[in-house]
């Protein structure tokens, strides 16, 4: 992780069209509720989580992301997440994500 990168962001999104930097930018935020409020895995299925255990929320944002941009954009979404929250969280989107575009954990 360079300096740059955490002063300004990851290059993947630093380099989107304005307003897709703002929509993957409020997603990360999203993303940064789920993980502080939910986590990204579950126990249990329900409620949030699908039948998987997987946030159904997170999910979506994934996929989303991975249409905008592939892998590279969701690999430096994950990195944001890692910076934003910690490690473990960041390895619990990985699971999350799972076959999504081509995600692997």
């Amino acid at each position: 992780m360079s300096l740059l990168n955490t002063l300004f962001g990851e290059a993947a999104i630093r380099a989107l069209p304005p307003q897709q930097k703002a929509d993957v930018k409020s997603k990360i935020d999203k993303l940064v509720h789920i993980g502080k409020t939910d986590d990204f895995l579950s126990l249990v299925p329900g409620g949030p989580f699908n039948y998987q255990c997987h946030h159904k929320e997170a999910r979506q944002i994934g996929e989303e992301i991975n249409r905008i941009g592939g892998l590279e954009l969701m690999t430096a979404v994950r990195q944001t997440i890692k910076r934003r929250l910690n490690e473990v969280l960041a390895e619990h989107l990985d699971h999350a994500w799972k076959d999504i575009g081509d995600w692997k954990p």
